[in-house]
């Protein structure tokens, strides 16, 4: 009789195939959410860094143009904004910055409905798009 206990003693304590199949299925699944829904964070931080971005350089224009009466060309670009004059040896901006893609912005001037347009293409670098591809501009900034 004790050796019948101890093998179902012995049984009891281990997992069969298919119980661990099923946990291993369901860590799985967690995981795939998880990476998902972090995806989407990633996207949105990106949109979100060049709006901020496209403020600041927009900032950077407002002060150019008190300075020197004037928005840059779109031949002169943003780039000019890093360079100094009499009343900002400095220049307007330190660094011109990429977009979180890393590609240069693009300033447009004058603009369709503005004086100046500056633009980022977004995750695929190609006009258009939607989600994390849609473009950021200066004209529809909303910072969330």
């Amino acid at each position: 009789m004790s050796s019948l206990h101890h093998h179902r003693l012995r049984r009891k304590t281990g997992f069969s195939l298919v119980e661990l199949i099923v946990v291993m299925v369901i860590i799985g699944l967690l995981s795939s959410l998880v990476a998902i829904q972090t995806r989407s964070y990633l996207i949105a931080s990106k949109q979100n860094a060049a709006k901020a971005e496209i403020a600041t350089i927009v900032s950077a224009l407002e002060t150019f143009y008190a300075d020197q009466g004037r928005y840059p060309t779109s031949e002169e670009g943003i780039e000019i904004l890093s360079l100094g004059t009499d009343s900002f040896p400095d220049g307007f901006l330190k660094t011109i910055p990429q977009d979180p893609w890393g590609r240069d912005y693009e300033y447009i001037s004058p603009a369709d409905e503005s004086p100046f347009e500056i633009l980022s293409l977004g995750g695929d670098g190609r006009e258009g798009g939607d989600g994390g591809d849609q473009d950021i501009s200066s004209d529809n900034l909303d910072v969330s």
